[in-house]
């Protein structure tokens, strides 16, 4: 879309929107939450609106900036829907230095924030956390473009990283904390996943704030994400046969209980408990499940292999440790669902993940950090499994209906219009 279309009015005689977009990944990185504003962003463009991306060099599959992308710190790229550019994200190879990657996210804000003052007056920010330091980048670029910051939380920081005990510097939390509020209470609009994650964020700031807090839940891509035959290609590859397969797939981090899914597998010598992917758990891990013959380690796979490494599994796993259930909403739930595959929780009583499984009927949801009750509830849905088959189908109905890319990118709009600026 060529700059001279801002501002004119589209065939429903509304206004088109120029909005500036900053996240910590964009297609093609391969992060979960770069695929979710990669589409935000590309049905926002079906929708004819102009976007102007500032992002990183890819560099999240092995946290080191791709071959293809190296040599130079700023990238930009004209697109058809506006612009891209890339700047340089700082990585760093030791993702259990929590100092290395705070001090990474400040290079990348402040990069960003002055890759992204150019271009003229907006009719939105939108800001994606984590890292939370690009709240404070968002609220900068709003100050020079104009238009309305909104801050979209996929994760509440610090609370997570507290929780699970990765930061416990007093300094350092009361300065995330006041960050956190400081980016709060400068935001237009804070979108978040969940009525839990409202509860969290409504909860710290000013009762004159809490209106400016929305529900908008990521999306699923129903049309890459279908039910597949169990018996995939990475089964081979993984020398895994036709017995049942239990899958975690996304980060292996300290936030998700894989310990005792580990600790589980000897309960199941018949069944294959297969982490697919990587993170700063991943080698403790992989040093306790030293031995277990029936534990597999997989790598993250290409966004068109997705489809078939989430039908690999017959159950799904969502292991989130205690206290998280509200901080944290696991986006690959629905994912899973478009998959039509059942899935196994641990996570926190009366939270999103535990509703959206009641309300699709496609899965159970236990205590977290119970190994009793993730075994039992393990145990009953490997007795039935076909009968959970047929329920994780069900589930797929379910998602169609509730996470579509067109209707979330529809409330995105509707928010930046009830701003006042378009």
């Amino acid at each position: 879309m060529s700059a001279a279309l801002v501002g004119e009015s589209r065939s429903d005689g509304a206004k088109r929107l120029r909005i500036a977009v900053l996240c910590p990944h964009f297609a093609p990185d391969t992060a979960p939450t770069g695929e979710v504003i990669t589409r935000l962003v590309h049905e926002l463009a079906e929708l004819g609106h102009e976007l102007h991306v500032v992002t990183t060099l890819p560099w999240y599959r092995n946290h080191a900036i791709e071959a293809d992308w190296r040599g130079r710190f700023v990238r930009r790229e004209t697109t058809p829907w506006g612009s891209i550019t890339r700047v340089y994200p700082f990585p760093g190879t030791d993702r259990r230095n929590l100092l290395r990657r705070a001090v990474g996210f400040v290079g990348f804000s402040a990069l960003a924030g002055a890759a992204s003052l150019r271009g003229g007056r907006v009719d939105a920010v939108i800001a994606m956390s984590p890292p939370l330091t690009l709240g404070l980048t968002g609220w900068g670029t709003r100050l020079v473009r104009r238009g309305p910051l909104v801050f979209n939380i996929q994760d509440v920081f610090p609370d997570a990283a507290v929780a699970t005990g990765a930061i416990e510097n007093r300094v350092v939390i009361a300065a995330a904390r006041w960050l956190e509020r400081f980016s709060y209470h400068r935001s237009s609009a804070i979108t978040v996943l969940s009525e839990d994650l409202r509860e969290n964020v409504v909860a710290k700031v000013k009762q004159s704030h809490r209106e400016r807090v929305h529900v908008i839940p990521n999306f699923v891509d129903t049309d890459l994400i279908r039910p597949g035959d169990r018996m995939t290609e990475l089964r081979r590859e993984l020398g895994i046969g036709p017995e049942p397969v239990v899958l975690y797939a996304g980060n292996v981090g300290f936030s998700q209980s894989l310990a005792m899914v580990v600790n589980a597998a000897s309960s199941f010598p018949d069944v294959t408990f297969l982490i697919n992917g990587e993170g700063a758990a991943r080698t403790s891990l992989q040093e306790q499940a030293d031995g277990a013959r029936n534990v597999v380690f997989g790598n993250y796979q290409p966004a068109n292999r997705v489809g078939e490494v989430l039908a690999t599994g017959d159950i799904h796993l969502i292991p989130l440790k205690s206290g998280l259930g509200r901080v944290s909403v696991p986006s690959k739930t629905y994912s899973i669902l478009a998959a039509g595959r059942p899935v196994l929780a641990a996570i926190d009583r009366d939270t999103e993940v535990p509703r959206i499984l009641a309300a699709s009927g496609a899965g159970l949801a236990v205590d977290p950090d119970d190994p009793s009750a993730f075994v039992e509830g393990l145990r009953a849905m490997l007795d039935d499994l076909a009968g959970w088959s047929r329920r994780g189908a069900s589930g797929r109905e379910w998602v169609l209906q509730a996470a579509s890319p067109p209707a979330v990118a529809l409330a995105y709009e509707q928010l930046i219009r009830s701003l006042g600026r378009a």
